[in-house]
């Protein structure tokens, strides 16, 4: 049965990356992929009940992934809708690439670690998108964007979900992690930053966008631009303050986002109204479903144990703490980190590496940037993937190398800094 969900597993992945040659929609692909496994796994079951309520299970906490990315999504539609972008993209006047390059990398950086990867990613996405009409520069700056956003997300407790996952256990303290491996995290950024930031050249004339709305008076776009941006900075207090999921959080600020924008739309008619309403039709639902199917295809590795097999294998023919911790991240960039990061907390307990070890802070940051490897490795690239149609051959053929590299020399320096 492992076998046969496994081949299954991969050929899914396989078509995936084909998408442009095959022609078929990736979404598709994936819930394909996502039902599959499961249908194999119940078959060869004995115990139906026991896969039922492991289903249950995993869909609970996919949702939560699933609802935050809706309200981050619907947020950022709703700012742009009231060309809220505007207010940062008016401040930046550079028309050089090269310049723009490293001001969106550095953003991105510093916003991943106040917010988190995939909120950032899905903001300076669309953002991107505002300022670059072509696609070939287009794509590398999404590809720095991603490396960016996760490398942000890794060193502070809030910026990704397995940082978080290792902060909510006990493995890390914010203090320790933010101290230990922010240098790490940068070096993973800086040194694709100045790769890529040779391969664009000369300048650019900003993208018109041809729909955009004209009746919203500068108030209203300020309004909504730094209500929208509030909304999503309040996710990881919230998360603080009550210890709800993220998503909780998220949906707060979606609601009272809409209420205000409801308010603002009171005096207007019907044809003129620009509502959350107007932004649910227009946000990428089959990157949603996308999500959904990839996220159902490895909560089925994990329900048959095959990652934390592979956990336990790595530990018993490597051995060395910091090459295993080295080996999940650049597996995260093929497999969700979270079940991996979850596979190490399972076999590590605090008994044998307190909190604050160096293993787990090496994990943290090798969970946390070694997605950006690949495309499908990390949420934030999904999100990307999802917005700006971004192939997977393409990201693999210019920026895995190059992601790879920054990766590298992050976890070489934390582990020369030991």
């Amino acid at each position: 049965m492992n076998s046969i969900i496994l081949i299954c597993f991969i050929a899914g992945y396989t078509l995936i990356a084909l998408e442009s040659k095959i022609k078929v929609n990736k979404a598709a692909i994936a819930l394909f992929t996502g039902v599959l496994v499961w249908t194999i796994y119940i078959v060869f079951k004995s115990d139906a009940d026991q896969v039922v309520s492991q289903l249950v299970e995993h869909i609970g906490s996919i949702s939560q992934i699933l609802f935050f990315l809706i309200g981050a999504m619907t947020i950022v539609q709703l700012i742009d809708s009231y060309n809220g972008f505007d207010v940062i993209t008016s401040k930046i006047k550079t028309s050089h690439k090269k310049k723009l390059l490293v001001i969106i990398g550095i953003i991105t950086f510093l916003l991943s670690s106040l917010l988190d990867n995939l909120t950032t990613t899905i903001v300076m996405v669309t953002l991107t998108r505002k300022l670059l009409h072509d696609k070939k520069d287009r794509l590398l700056f999404i590809g720095m964007i991603v490396i960016a956003a996760n490398a942000g997300g890794a060193w502070t407790p809030i910026g990704d979900v397995t940082t978080t996952m290792l902060w909510i256990g006990g493995q890390i303290t914010t203090v320790h992690i933010m101290r230990g491996i922010f240098l790490p995290s940068l070096i993973s950024m800086l040194i694709p930053l100045t790769i890529i930031s040779l391969m664009v050249k000369g300048h650019f004339e900003r993208s018109v966008d041809v729909n955009r709305v004209s009746n919203v008076q500068g108030i209203e776009k300020n309004i909504v631009f730094f209500t929208g941006i509030s909304a999503l900075m309040f996710v990881p207090v919230f998360k603080s303050l009550t210890h709800l999921p993220p998503f909780m959080g998220m949906l707060i600020g979606l609601s009272v986002l809409w209420i205000l924008t409801e308010i603002l739309n009171k005096d207007r008619n019907y044809e003129d109204k620009i509502t959350v309403t107007n932004a649910l039709r227009k946000i990428d639902i089959p990157s949603i479903l996308f999500f959904l199917g990839i996220l159902m295809a490895v909560s089925a590795l994990e329900s048959i144990d095959l990652l934390s097999g592979l956990a336990e294998k790595l530990n018993e023919s490597v051995g060395n703490l910091k090459t295993i911790a080295m080996s999940f991240g650049i597996f995260s960039a093929i497999i969700d980190n979270v079940p991996l990061v979850a596979a190490a907390m399972g076999m590590y307990d605090l008994t044998t590496f307190p909190p604050d070890h160096y293993f787990w802070e090496l994990i943290a940051y090798c969970a946390g940037t070694g997605g950006s490897i690949l495309i499908i490795g990390s949420a934030a690239g999904v999100a990307a993937m999802g917005i700006e149609k971004l192939d997977f051959i393409w990201y693999m053929k210019h920026i895995t190398l190059i992601a790879l590299l920054g990766y590298l020399s992050g976890a070489f320096l934390y582990i020369l800094l030991l």
